[in-house]
C-alpha cells in the first residue's frame, strides 16, 4: 500500500480502461470501503450507500444505464454505484448508541444530539435531504478514488449514467435510494490523461 499522501493526489488520474483479468476480492474491496467511509458526514449519518457489481451477470445489467461508459463497465475489475440513502436518519439511534458503547461520546452527548437531529432531518423537504445527501456521497466518493489508489487501483468516476430505474435494477428501493455517481475500479490499461487546473491566484481570494 502507498502511504505517499501527495504522490497519491497527483497520481490520481480517470481512467476509462482497465486490464480485464485483473480482479479485487471481495475481502479487500471491503477494506477499500471500511477506509473510505471515514469520510466526513453531516451529524455523522453517513448516508452513502454501495452496490459492488463486479460479476458478468451483473455488470451486463448495468450496461444498458451506462451510455457512452461501457467500456469502463466491460474492462473494471467493479463497477461501484454509490446511492444516497434517503432516510438515513432512521440509523440515527443506532450510530449514537454505538458512539456511546465504543466510548467515543457521553450519553447526555448522546441523548442531546439525537434529539436534535431526528426531528430536525424529518422535517426537511425531499430537496433539503437530497443537498445533504450529495454533498456528503460526493466526500466518500472523492475519499474512496484515493483509497483505491493507495492499493494500486485506478478509477475514473461516472456521472453520465442513466439514473432512472438504475435502483430497482439492483434490487433498491428508488423512492429511498437515489444514485449519486458510479466509480469504475480496476488496473489501468492505460495511463490516463493529465488535467489542467486552473491557477490558484485565478480561484482562490483573501479577504
Amino acid at each position: 500500500m502507498n502511504q505517499d499522501f501527495k504522490t497519491i493526489v497527483l497520481n490520481r488520474r480517470s481512467i476509462r480502461e482497465y486490464d480485464p483479468t485483473i480482479k479485487i476480492s471481495q475481502e479487500e474491496m471491503k477494506q477499500i470501503l471500511e477506509d473510505a467511509t471515514r469520510a466526513p458526514s453531516s451529524v455523522n449519518l453517513q448516508p452513502w450507500r454501495f452496490v459492488v457489481v463486479s460479476s458478468e451477470e451483473g455488470k451486463e445489467k448495468l450496461r444498458p444505464f451506462m451510455r457512452f461508459n461501457t467500456k469502463q463497465n466491460d474492462t473494471s475489475s467493479a463497477m461501484i454505484l454509490l446511492f444516497g440513502d434517503m432516510e438515513c436518519y432512521q440509523l440515527t439511534e443506532t450510530i449514537y448508541d454505538q458512539a456511546v458503547r465504543d466510548a467515543h461520546m457521553p450519553k447526555e452527548v448522546r441523548d442531546r444530539q439525537v434529539n436534535n437531529i431526528l426531528p430536525t432531518y424529518q422535517s426537511f423537504s425531499r430537496d433539503n435531504m437530497d443537498d445533504v445527501v450529495r454533498l456528503d456521497c460526493g466526500l466518500v466518493g472523492m475519499q474512496l478514488m484515493l483509497v483505491a489508489r493507495s492499493y494500486g487501483y485506478d478509477t475514473n468516476p461516472i456521472g453520465g449514467f442513466v439514473e432512472e430505474g438504475l435502483a430497482e435494477a439492483f434490487g433498491l428501493d428508488g423512492n429511498r435510494y437515489v444514485p449519486m455517481l458510479v466509480i469504475s475500479i480496476g488496473k489501468a490499461m492505460e495511463s490516463g490523461y493529465h488535467s489542467l487546473r486552473l491557477p490558484i491566484d485565478t480561484i482562490t481570494y483573501f479577504k
